[in-house]
């Protein structure tokens, strides 16, 4: 395509080229009619630049739309060269004060909890990091897209309101000056007119409907014939659905549809076809036929090209214009006048108008440019901001109807910009007096709910999913409403007074619509058959919430404001009861002399509903009346006299009622909807506007009636009137046999009724109805929610409600109450109630759920028990009542409660006859003390001339009336206290006495004081003594009983194991978590332990006696016996890798015999140590592989191992494995001979080894050459003379049994599967490699993790590590005896040559490229191959000890060569020991053979230094593989921390101290080795700085290093773009954090392709940098993320904790996060001890839904 178009389009680009922008400004110039030229320019030139192809070349057109377009128009503005116009504008121009950085999806936005006037009011990065607020509570989100900077912005901070950058700027300012005096008149009028031309163009041709024609004054002459097919964005296709269709309607590839997926969803639209009308309509059609049967097609339309070009240079232009006002404020206000001139058809014809009315046709791509022109212009333009708002809030109706139809999010849309201007207080009242924004916003709020009942209530029948999106959308108008509301005033004036009351009058329509909404009936005989949708109702609730409190708040501010408020509620409130008493009978009730009318209605027969917002905003209102005391200034305005306290509880009372039956189990059949309902009418969200008011509202109710009335009432709507008001009525119910169910019921019914009589009584901690402030009502919140137990911060805050600026005030009283007790390694940091403010806790505290309640009166409990206290919970002193609500105390000593009362403990005295509940009685001495309380309070404070009329305790002295003679209340209490079956109130009972004494002696005053009451007294306070001590004694019988038993327990455990030592001894061998039992072996004690050589220790051999967990059998491990398996497993590993970017090309040809000194991939292997057989384990695992297949076929899910790769879960520990390894006894001793003959030197070693290989290659060769007479052969092999007693055809016996035999292979495979990738095979010749690899990388790997924590080498290890290192290292020696042996000799002898050199291995690595560690257990490993067939007598150890002595002289060699020799300038001033002179003179010898390319000689002192250093790690791998190999118990001063060990660590591996006699005893074929080793080129090369080499000691490797604070994270990944979709920034940026880099993770344009599947890029790095594994920090999220392979995945608790000691998955709170070393440390020891994917396997085993994420496309 592009070559066709080639030469046409240089041709074009040449005539625009030599357009002269100088010269088209100066035509303008002169022009008459400036608008016909600039149009003509543009319909010429703008088709020619833009839309030239299928595809959008935008640097290309930038660049030519600059020259030829914009350029006349900036030379035009300046009336010169605008390289020199604009720097003298921006010269005469004032900087702004105002930030107005408009923030882009994901950056970090910074509020500040104590200055931000409200949430909404944010700061950039740069200008939080410049500002005070840094060392305030901040809060850090990170932005959704489309807000802006609001440093600068007075009105949005109470302090602090510019940053260091901004406040430089405030200096001059003065009043409001016209920005315009700064402009000469002619700049003014030539920017008035581009400006004014400029900005119509673009909105008329964005505005522009016709899909073919262009606007008259831009039509061309000669039209071509190309159209585009333009896909336009929707929110309701997914991205799969446009993949799919795109590939059908435009034959594109599946990569190309995801770039056309990314671009529309990006942009809003994207062309997808190029060419004829035609062609283009075609795909139209096929896309929308495609789409059609989703809710509604995708938005396609065939466009003209030079339509597409003017609008991609219109939005070009926007941008430009946005640009150009940066240079001054002058041209800012230039476009703000010319956006906002009324335009030749009046109303609404302003171009900012025309851009906002036509916002939901535009497609995402130009809303966004013209709303960030916007906000750089007008907002940031005090006057014409606020013209601006008027505008905005005249059209807010129609926009609001735009944005219902328009199905692009919030973000994208204009209305979003309310909380610009609704959330400026100034503005926002101006807006409410002049255009009366409060009521619009409801008005249009009721517009768009349409559905109701017959009674005008809302009504949310079966939404369907259409009406639920509108619902969502419908919210935004609360958000508007709330940020109006937000600020409050703090003067009032009238026109202000006015149209707040016309918006409350809205807002009480609003309510009244809500008022009895969702109304419920009891479901009797069959269960509900649809759950009625209640959600929707409780959404608007919840919603609502903050807002009605704001309103009470607006309200509280103005006592006029107050008054008419509460009028038109209690008016409305009054319809709403129209017809309280039509059609439901009255009726009278009558109890104790008292009697009340009042009407018949059951909670449980008729409809109720639990939605009263109306009785619940004026139950707010009045406890205002009284909080404000305007009802004790103005009683005469307030129509208190009016109000029906029946009327007013009525509503209220039943759905307490409804909350009390449901809990009694009566509405079971109404289903969860109801319950949910219930749930949330208690919950934290709702509460404070629903339950709280509702017993707010009683608590109204009782003070202005006569409690007894009330009482009835409530009796009566609780169902309860008949039992407490027929004499016997309790009896004869319970006596006739009727449902079990009933009577339960009703005990439920009671109790709750005595619940909400404690509650009326008791919750006076709201500010206007108890004499508290608001700081006591959150005191008291926490008190009792850490009465339940110690909680963390956000659940504290979790449980306390927010206010509309998120904030509970829990941070201001908190350290009043509680202790803060700071996190360990896991966990978080917890507060705990201090212990003097448990007196306050209140057990009904009417917050509590029934769960909580309980759990909280037993901690309670316990916590009295632990500090030797009685255990009763009385109730607390209570705060007195305000004056309004001061009678409600009557309550308590009314004739009616007394009467209830009396009844309850006359049920619990005699206590066969009736049905009665403990916490029935519980409830009512809860009531009894709070009356007690009361009685003593009011005595307390009383003064002179008052009486005190609260005399409960005469009332309760008495007792009954003539006819039943009833004992008196306290009567029954002292009945009760001795009752056997009220164990658990005793306490209680005897404190309600205690206080009933102490307050009859404050009213001692009165001469009546009965004697015997005293004498009661006197006599319970000895029966208490009594009590006690009984108790005491028994406690102390009890505990001597108990410690006689343990003592006869542990001598019993004395004696078995006593008798069964030897027992013991062999179990001790895997049971203790060292090898204990070596050391306690006789030998080890008095002689130096050797691990290898002739001189060996010999250590006795231990019998191993081992228990299967899967079939319980015991059995000996013996070389013949069936095998025993560890599970293991084995993992590809970088952990100590030194060079990430190393890759295996081809896996089948690559030979890992050399491990290169970098590591940079080693097989790891690791195990849980539990022990199986062989064949219980084949059996498990074919369970398990039957089983997945199964599986397989019923659900497509991944479990957490992969049981195609071998994998399985230990059936014990379900530790991830994938394979076993078997258990040996020490191979060593089963290979090796008697040796008797004397051991030759290194010297005479190396001869014969190199002897031996050379026979055996001779005779390779001779195999390989065929030959027919098999004579000759044996003559050759007479011509090669054979070393002395060397017999190559022999093959040694396998020891081994065939089940033993085979887990050998097994384990083999499996190491060689994993480590290379490939199939498995068993035959291949890198079979017996990879294990002695696996084994040489795990031994250096826990070296590295030993060294790294200061451990010492062979102190306690786990026992799962060492039985693990034990296991491996021995099958690593016995696995050469299921290989080939010819195999295994050719590998030794290519091993051994890379040391001492022959002819017939070329090719080999140099020194510097071989870790000598693998080399060094390879050597030993496969020596046993050759050995085998040498009958001279020269021991195995001999070869073991050359073989090391031969590597450490080499590893020596290579630290030197590659030693820093950078002075240190420490030389030591002692005399040279004799370690210094000799490395002198080998450092020597090194510079002769490299010729003098070696650096100049430092000093011995300083070389010897590294040389130890460089080869302790060598010494100490090689120490830890020979004790397991060799089975030779470690000497115990290398068990004990502290010093390097050194010297012991030589004598143990039989090396001189000074290790430099080595090259001085060998000093012959030494000198020569180290000359071949030091003419290799590689070396030459590196010792002339050609290439690198690694140094000694390796550095060990650590995870990078994060900031100590994490809000310089999210900025460094906020400026991370994705670096394939040019410049977009990454959705979800992801850090690794073994190497640093970031990563665009979870999206489809960083997906690649791994191994034939489509993987995302943190998956695709796992492979590159972690083989497979890989530790990420998802940076958005603040989630650190594991993941292995493909499949497994799982999410960890992040190192970044917030001052409370909580992580903060998801950055929801947002509270400053700060680096934890110790919990970083802990991941990084996950990552070093190589079980990250095994903490995933049991993390998904642990949560099944981790298994369902798709975790190869993170």
């Amino acid at each position: 395509m592009a070559s066709e178009l080639e030469p046409e389009v240089q041709a074009i680009d040449r005539s625009l080229l030599e357009c002269s922008a100088e010269e088209i400004a100066g035509k303008w110039l002169q022009a008459t009619d400036l608008t016909r030229e600039v149009y003509q320019h543009l319909a010429h030139y703008v088709p020619k630049i833009y839309c030239r192809g299928p595809n959008p070349f935008p640097q290309k057109e930038d660049m030519l739309a600059q020259h030829v377009l914009l350029g006349p128009m900036e030379w035009y503005l300046c009336g010169e060269d605008p390289a020199f116009g604009f720097p003298k504008l921006e010269q005469a121009n004032k900087p702004s004060h105002l930030c107005g950085r408009v923030f882009k999806v994901g950056e970090p936005t910074y509020s500040c909890r104590d200055c931000a006037v409200d949430p909404t009011c944010v700061l950039c990065m740069e200008c939080f990091l410049g500002s005070i607020h840094r060392d305030h509570r901040y809060r850090m989100t990170t932005s959704g897209g489309g807000g802006f900077c609001d440093c600068g912005d007075t009105e949005a901070w109470k302090e602090g309101p510019y940053c260091q950058k901004h406040e430089l700027n405030t200096s001059e300012i003065e009043e409001e000056e016209d920005p315009l005096v700064h402009l000469s008149e002619d700049v003014i009028a030539r920017t008035y007119n581009i400006f004014a031309i400029m900005f119509r163009y673009a909105v008329e041709i964005l505005t522009w409907e016709k899909e073919s024609e262009l606007p008259a004054d831009l039509e061309m002459v000669e039209k071509s014939d190309t159209y585009y097919c333009m896909l336009f964005n929707d929110e309701v296709h997914t991205y799969e659905q446009v993949i799919y269709t795109l590939q059908k309607a435009v034959n594109c590839t599946q990569k190309e549809a995801i770039g056309f997926a990314t671009t529309v969803d990006r942009d809003g639209r994207r062309s997808v076809r190029y060419g004829d009308f035609q062609y283009c309509e075609q795909a139209k059609s096929v896309i929308v036929r495609n789409t059609i049967r989703q809710t509604k097609p995708l938005k396609v339309q065939v466009m003209h090209s030079s339509i597409v070009a003017h609008q991609n240079f219109g939005l070009k232009l926007l941008s430009w214009l946005g640009s150009i006002i940066g240079y001054s404020d002058g041209l800012r206000r230039i476009l703000c006048q010319v956006g906002l001139q009324e335009g030749p058809d009046g109303e609404n014809s302003s171009l900012v108008d025309r851009l906002m009315l036509s916002d939901s046709k535009l497609w995402k791509g130009a809303r966004s440019v013209y709303h960030q022109l916007f906000m750089s212009s007008l907002l940031m333009d005090l006057k014409y901001k606020k013209l601006f708002a008027v505008r905005f809030a005249k059209n807010y109706q129609q926009l609001q109807r735009d944005f219902m139809e328009d199905d692009h999010e919030r973000a994208v849309s204009v209305t979003a910009l309310s909380v610009q201007f609704f959330t400026a207080p100034t503005l926002a009242r101006m807006l409410i007096t002049e255009e009366n924004l409060m009521s619009i916003i409801i008005k249009t709020f009721m517009d768009h709910l349409r559905h109701r009942d017959a009674q005008g209530r809302f009504q949310f029948e079966r939404y369907t999913a259409l009406q639920a999106f509108k619902f969502r959308r419908v919210q935004s108008l609360i958000l508007d409403l709330k940020y109006v509301l937000i600020s409050k005033p703090t003067e009032w004036s009238d026109e202000l007074r006015q149209k707040f009351l016309e918006g409350f009058d809205a807002f009480l329509e609003l309510l009244k619509c809500m008022q009895g909404m969702d109304p419920i009936t009891r479901q009797v005989g069959q269960h509900i058959e649809m759950e009625p949708e209640w959600e929707a109702a409780f959404t608007l609730q919840m919603k609502l919430t903050h807002v009605i409190s704001m309103m009470q708040d607006w309200c509280a501010s103005d006592e006029k404001v107050l008054i008419e408020a509460y009028k038109k509620c209690l008016a409305v409130l009054m319809q709403c009861h129209g017809g309280y008493t039509d059609g439901e009978q009255p009726i009278t009730l009558s109890i104790c002399g008292h009697s009340v009318e009042t009407i018949r209605y059951c909670v449980s027969q008729e409809k109720v509903s639990i939605h009263l917002p109306v009785s619940r905003l004026l139950a707010g209102l009045h406890v205002l009346l009284s909080k404000s005391e305007v009802a004790y200034k103005f009683p005469e305005l307030l129509p208190l006299s009016e109000l029906s306290p029946p009327m007013l509880i009525e509503h209220p009372l039943r759905c307490l009622v409804l909350c009390a039956q449901v809990h009694a189990g009566m509405w079971r059949r109404n289903g969860f909807s109801l319950v949910n309902q219930i749930y949330y009418y208690h919950n934290v969200k709702c509460r404070r506007e629903m339950f709280d008011k509702d017993v707010v509202m009683l608590q109204t109710g009782v003070s202005m009636m006569d409690p007894n009335h009330f009482l009835m009432i409530m009796l009566s709507r609780f169902e309860l009137y008949q039992i407490f008001s027929t004499p016997d009525y309790g009896k004869r119910f319970s006596s006739e046999i009727t449902h079990k169910d009933v009577v339960q019921q009703n005990n439920t019914l009671i109790e709750e009724m005595l619940y909400l009589i404690i509650m009326l009584v008791g919750e006076r901690f709201s500010p206007g109805v108890g004499q508290v402030n608001a700081t006591d009502e959150i005191k008291r919140e926490i008190i009792h929610q850490l009465s339940i137990k110690p909680m963390a911060h956000s659940e504290l805050v979790k449980s306390l409600p927010e206010d509309e600026n998120k904030e509970t005030g829990m941070e201001s009283v908190i350290e009043a109450v509680a202790h803060f007790k700071k996190p360990g390694l896991t966990g978080r940091g917890m507060y705990e109630l201090k212990p003097e403010c448990a007196k306050e806790f209140n057990l009904y505290f009417y917050h509590f759920s029934r769960a909580e309640q309980s759990k909280a009166e037993e901690a309670q409990r316990k916590l009295k028990r632990q500090n030797r206290e009685d255990t009763a919970l009385p109730p607390p002193v209570l705060p007195p009542f305000c004056p309004l609500f001061a009678s409600l105390v009557n309550i308590l000593q009314s004739d009616v409660m007394l009467c209830i009362m009396g009844t309850i403990l006359q049920w619990a005295v005699e206590h066969n006859g009736y049905a009665w509940s403990e916490s029935m009685l519980q409830r009512v001495l809860h009531l009894i003390g709070m009356a007690l309380q009361e009685e003593k309070q009011h005595l307390e404070n009383v003064t002179e001339e008052h009486v005190v009329t609260f005399t409960f305790t005469q009332k309760i002295s008495k007792p009954g009336e003539a006819p039943k003679n009833s004992p008196s209340i306290l009567a029954m209490l002292e009945t009760l206290q001795n009752a056997p079956y009220l164990e658990v109130h005793k306490d209680m009972i005897r404190w309600i006495l205690k206080t009933f004494n102490a307050v009859k002696k404050m009213r001692e005053s009165s001469p009546t004081s009965p004697v015997a009451e005293t004498e009661g007294t006197i006599m319970e306070e000895s029966s208490r003594d009594k009590d006690k001590a009984e108790r005491k004694r028994k406690a102390e019988i009890a505990r001597l009983r108990r410690e006689k038993i343990m003592a006869q327990m542990s001598e019993m455990q004395r004696h078995f194991i006593d008798e069964n030592k030897e027992l013991f001894q062999q179990t001790l061998e895997l049971d203790a978590s060292t090898s204990a039992v070596l050391d306690n072996s006789p030998v080890a004690s008095d002689m130096t332990l050797t691990a290898l050589g002739p001189t060996q220790t010999q250590v006795p051999e231990q019998r191993q006696f081992v228990t299967c967990i899967l079939c319980q059998e015991e059995q000996e491990v013996k070389v013949e016996s069936r095998a025993m398996v560890l599970a293991a497993f084995v993992q590809r590993s970088t952990v100590l890798s030194k060079n990430r970017s190393k890759f295996i090309q081809d896996p089948e040809k690559y030979d890992p015999l050399f491990m290169h000194p970098d590591l940079s991939c080693g097989t790891h292997t690791s195990s849980c140590g539990h022990i199986m057989h062989a064949h219980c384990w084949q059996r498990y695992f074919d369970s398990v592989q039957a089983k997945e297949q199964r599986r397989q076929q019923r659900l497509r899910l991944h479990t957490s191992y992969d049981v195609e790769n071998g994998e399985f879960l230990c059936p014990l520990c379900e530790c991830l494995s994938n394979t076993v390894i078997p258990l040996l006894l020490p191979p060593r001793n089963i290979f090796n001979k008697l040796n008797f003959s004397d051991q030759p030197n290194l010297t005479q070693w190396i001869r014969t080894i190199s002897q031996q290989i050379k026979a055996l290659q001779f005779l390779r060769k001779e195999e390989s050459t065929p030959n027919n007479a098999s004579t000759k052969n044996s003559e050759n092999v007479d011509e090669l003379q054979l070393p002395e007693r060397f017999r190559p055809d022999f093959r040694p016996k396998n020891p081994y049994s065939e089940s033993i035999k085979e887990m050998l292979t097994t384990f083999g495979t499996a190491t060689y599967k994993v480590g290379l990738k490939v199939h498995p095979n068993e035959e291949d010749p890198r079979v017996p490699i990879m294990c002695w690899g696996s084994c040489a990388y795990t031994i250096q790997s826990i070296e590295r993790i030993l060294s790294d924590e200061d451990k010492p080498l062979f102190g306690p290890l786990p026992c799962r590590l060492d039985d693990c290192l034990r296991s491996l290292t021995r099958f690593a020696a016995a696995h050469w005896t299921v290989a080939s042996l010819s195999v295994v000799q050719g590998h030794f002898c290519k091993l051994f040559a890379s040391l001492v050199p022959n002819d017939s291995h070329e090719e080999l690595p140099c020194i510097l490229d071989i870790d000598m560690f693998h080399l060094l257990v390879g050597l030993v490993l496969a020596f046993p191959a050759l050995q085998c067939q040498d009958f001279s007598g020269i021991s195995l150890g001999t070869g073991d000890l050359h073989i090391f002595h031969l590597v450490t002289m080499a590893h020596i060699i290579q630290i030197l060569l590659t030693s820093c020799t950078e002075e240190n300038g420490m030389d030591q001033e002692n005399p040279t020991c004799e370690e210094e002179s000799a490395v002198l003179a080998l450092y020597k010898t090194l510079h002769q053979y490299t010729g003098s390319a070696l650096k100049e000689i430092p000093s011995g002192w300083h070389l010897w230094r590294s040389v130890r250093a460089g080869i302790m790690p060598f010494l100490k791998c090689s120490a830890l593989f020979f004790h397991y190999l060799n089975g030779v118990p470690s000497p115990p001063d290398i068990q004990v921390p502290g010093t390097s060990h050194f010297e012991h660590l030589c004598n143990y591996l039989s090396l001189p101290n000074n290790l430099f006699c080595l090259f001085q005893e060998n000093s012959e074929i030494m000198n020569s080795l180290i000359e071949s080793w030091c003419h290799n080129s590689e070396v030459k090369r590196y010792l002339e700085g050609e290439r690198d080499a690694i140094r000694y000691p390796r550095e060990s490797n650590k995870l990078i290093n994060l900031p100590e604070d994490y809000s310089s994270l999210i900025n460094q990944a906020s400026n991370f773009s994705c670096p394939k979709s040019g410049g977009d920034k990454s959705r979800a940026p992801t850090l690794c954090l073994v190497c640093g880099s970031l990563l665009c993770s979870q999206s489809y344009c960083c997906q690649t392709e791994l191994e034939g599947e489509d993987v995302g890029a943190c998956t695709a790095h796992t492979y590159s940098c972690g083989s497979g594994v890989g530790i990420f920090l998802r940076v958005r999220e603040c989630q650190v993320l594991f993941l292995a392979g493909k499949t497994k995945g799982c999410f960890y608790s992040p190192p970044y904790l917030d001052d409370y000691g909580e992580t903060d998955q998801g950055l929801r709170r947002g509270n400053p996060l700060h680096l934890c070393k110790e919990r970083f440390k802990k991941i990084q020891k996950l990552w070093h001890q190589h079980s990250v994917t095994e903490e995933i396997g049991h993390a998904q085993e642990a949560n099944q839904t981790l298994v369902g994420i798709d975790w190869q496309h993170l």
